[in-house]
């Protein structure tokens, strides 16, 4: 078992899985031209990119989350996780590591979401890497083999396997 904290939120993974921090410098060195996702975790079937948002940390003020909030239901923070997905994705692959189907799971923080809300930013976001191509037959391997937003709860209802905690400090 491997458990990452990033902020107040930890995650623990299995045990079989190759878990790694990856926005940091000294993990691949390109933070100066390059976004990361959070955490690269690579299992024998696939490989995720995870990232983490945290609206609710204790130490954010009301006027971020609102900020945070009105990014996020405008779309605006698409633009985020989509570079962050994209170098993160290039990297891997000019590394030799793109040979495994890249899932990308993002978790907002902040359970006021609906899951309408988590669905809508979700398919938009996929429509933003893109994940298939011009036409979904014109590439032979998608760019992200699956995308998804969650917030707390429908992270630890859907990924029981992965639970995430918030922790007070």
């Amino acid at each position: 078992m491997t458990t990452l904290t990033e902020g107040n939120l930890r995650i623990t993974f299995p045990g079989n899985m190759n878990v790694r921090k990856f926005d940091t410098p000294e993990s691949h060195g390109l933070t100066h031209c390059m976004k990361a996702v959070d955490f690269i975790v690579e299992d024998n079937d696939r490989v995720l990119f995870i990232e983490f948002k945290d609206p609710d940390h204790p130490r954010a003020t009301d006027e971020d989350r609102e900020a945070f909030i009105e990014s996020f239901r405008s779309g605006r923070l698409d633009e985020d996780l989509k570079y962050k997905y994209r170098d993160s994705f290039l990297y891997e692959w000019a590394s030799g590591n793109a040979g495994k189907p890249v899932h990308y799971w993002i978790l907002v923080g902040l359970d006021r979401l609906t899951d309408t809300e988590l669905l809508a930013r979700t398919d938009d976001l996929a429509g933003k890497l893109p994940m298939y191509g011009p036409h979904a037959e014109e590439w032979t391997q998608p760019i992200c083999a699956g995308c998804m937003i969650f917030n707390l709860r429908t992270w630890n209802r859907s990924l029981p396997d992965f639970p995430v905690l918030r922790i007070r400090t």
